[in-house]
């Protein structure tokens, strides 16, 4: 088993699925093998789909014209996943240049590892939270850095592994975890947290209308039974609401991409596990160390929180002079983008370049840099 509960790559006979068409994620076994059916990646991308087991990056070409990676340069890409950003500025920075290559997901830092390594590429790996990026460039003996780079939420390999347990579209256990490291999992939360304390969570990290009546009727359901599969937390969040399965269906048919019941409860949980919006405020604190005089720094959102953060960071380090600009607006997906990937929807991009690191001083690593 992987640390994450899936199945070791060794040989067996593929399991039959009912229907025409795989509909569970270990099903897809063409889509897990897109170096043999590469038919199948075309087809799906041109309904707007994502293979299992991949993730489409957003805002490439934006990215990459805004942090104008040169030859020679060293990026840290904070969240490589999947490896389609890292992609684009290997080819910039060329032979001469570094990438360092971050992600808490071990599980898919080495399958991007995998990836990235068989050219020979300029880039290291390293599995740790982004907000260890100082110890992550003392460790390759470096002052500093030219880019830094963060794409922050959940990848499509982990929205789609049942296992992971991220998304209300699939059975399988509260998990939420991206480092398997972590000792919290969702459901652990859900048992163990107050209901002062998840209402709060469900109102503050994802704006949740409904965050008393979930609160409360979770810990009224774990006093009957512990909570610790998705299918479970999606009944209870259908309940608060009024809702069944098939209402909501019949509901959703006639509003093309209503925002599913589940989904503001589901991200509040995994932002808690993960603490995300702590993991943030770090790298973004340690971000003026990390770079060298005339680094760039971008950063893309899919969470209003998360994007209020980097707005107002760097906004007030543009005033405190520590930053000579930044992005004016956030950058979002153009029409083109969202029709070809719906998951880029929510997506907002912006950007900073450093003054100056005459006044810098040594960053203490804190407690989240350790992770």
């Amino acid at each position: 088993m992987s640390e994450f509960g899936q199945q070791p790559n060794k040989h067996q006979r593929r399991r039959r699925y009912s229907g025409t068409h795989p509909k569970h994620f270990n099903e897809k076994y063409k889509e897990h093998n897109l170096a043999a059916h590469p038919e199948i990646k075309e087809h799906l991308r041109a309904k707007g789909k994502t293979p299992a087991g991949t993730h489409v990056p957003v805002l490439v070409e934006e990215v990459m014209a805004c942090l104008s990676p040169k030859p020679g340069e060293i990026v840290a890409d904070c969240t490589v996943g999947y490896g389609g950003h890292a992609y684009e500025f290997l080819k910039r920075i060329g032979p001469t240049g570094k990438l360092i290559a971050i992600d808490a997901d071990n599980t898919e830092l080495e399958r991007t590892r995998n990836r990235l390594s068989k050219d020979n590429a300029p880039i290291s790996f390293h599995h740790s939270n982004f907000a260890g990026l100082a110890k992550v460039l003392k460790k390759e003996g470096l002052a500093g850095c030219d880019i830094i780079f963060a794409d922050l939420g959940v990848s499509s390999m982990q929205i789609d592994n049942p296992q992971r347990g991220m998304s209300y579209k699939h059975e399988g256990p509260i998990d939420m975890r991206m480092d398997a490291r972590l000792k919290q999992t969702g459901a652990d939360l859900l048992n163990t947290l107050s209901e002062e304390e998840l209402s709060k969570a469900f109102l503050e990290l994802a704006d949740e209308p409904d965050h008393k009546k979930i609160a409360e009727f979770i810990v009224n359901q774990r006093k009957v039974t512990p909570i610790t599969q998705t299918d479970q937390l999606i009944r209870i969040i259908f309940s608060v609401k009024g809702l069944t399965e098939k209402l909501w269906k019949k509901q959703n048919r006639a509003g093309f991409g209503k925002l599913h019941p589940a989904a503001r409860t589901f991200q509040a949980l995994r932002i808690l596990v993960n603490d995300e919006l702590g993991s943030l405020k770090e790298l973004l604190r340690i971000a003026q160390y990390c770079l060298k005089p005339g680094g760039r720094i971008g950063i893309i959102s899919f969470h209003s929180g998360e994007d209020r953060l980097v707005k107002r960071w760097f906004r007030d380090n543009v005033r405190a002079g520590i930053y000579q600009t930044a992005s004016p607006d956030a950058i979002v997906p153009r029409t083109k983008e969202i029709m070809s990937n719906p998951r880029s929807s929510s997506a907002k991009f912006r950007w900073a370049i450093i003054k100056s690191q005459e006044n810098a001083t040594t960053p203490s690593t804190g407690a989240g840099a350790n992770q």
